[in-house]
């Protein structure tokens, strides 16, 4: 199935799953998340993991259901739909999310590892390759990008105050987000290009995470 857009329904079901995230109202719109929802989501990254995907992966659409075993909030449901082509969690990604707030794309290192996080800090400290990753970071914002991440608020051990890539160097996760409000461009295959134009702008930050910080070596949890 060629992409069209997502469903007529999809941003009002996620508005719904919002005020009731319950079995009930899943199993009642069930019907609604697998037409309007689901299976778009699986055409968009069908289509363009040929030219996203050689160097990260598979595409592969988010479970909707909640890791709730350590969780305080038990609510049983995601409200968003998320999908990715990465290699492995934190050397680089392509994600993509539908929620009731529209439609949300991202990329970068969206967890570190201890192994990856040496590697990260590293290449940032290396002049040619901290230099490099700052000035991809400095394009993304003036483009219209949020960079965003999990960081420390002292700096980190090892490294002196007056690093000139301090605030960098503090990351334990780096990456870049940017949002689309609901609008007509969302149900229509127009959101494609949207998504593939995104992608494009990441491409020189997940190359950068994917040649410096890789995938984790250390056995999964």
């Amino acid at each position: 199935m060629k992409f069209a857009g997502f469903g007529e329904y999809a941003v009002e079901f996620y508005d719904g799953l919002l005020a009731d995230n319950s079995k009930p109202y899943w199993e009642d719109n069930l019907a609604t998340y697998r037409a309007d929802v689901r299976a778009p989501m699986e055409a968009l990254l069908t289509e363009l993991e040929p030219e996203f995907g050689a160097e990260f992966g598979e595409a592969k659409v988010f479970r909707p259901h909640r890791d709730v075993r350590f969780a305080k909030d038990k609510s049983p449901y995601k409200t968003h739909c998320g999908g990715v082509l990465e290699q492995g969690r934190g050397g680089g990604a392509y994600y993509v999310e539908l929620s009731s707030a529209g439609l949300r794309a991202g990329g970068g290192c969206f967890h570190l590892a201890a192994d990856q996080l040496a590697r990260f800090r590293t290449a940032v400290d290396t002049e040619i390759h901290g230099t490099a990753l700052a000035a991809i970071l400095a394009k993304l914002r003036r483009s219209g990008w949020e960079i965003a991440g999990d960081a420390l608020k002292t700096k980190p051990r090892g490294y002196p105050a007056d690093h000139p890539r301090l605030d960098l160097l503090r990351h334990r996760s780096l990456y870049a987000v940017r949002v689309w409000e609901p609008d007509d461009t969302l149900h229509e295959r127009a959101c494609l290009d949207r998504v593939r134009k995104a992608w494009r702008q990441l491409r020189p930050f997940n190359e950068w995470a994917r040649d410096h910080v890789g995938v984790s070596e250390k056995p999964p949890r």
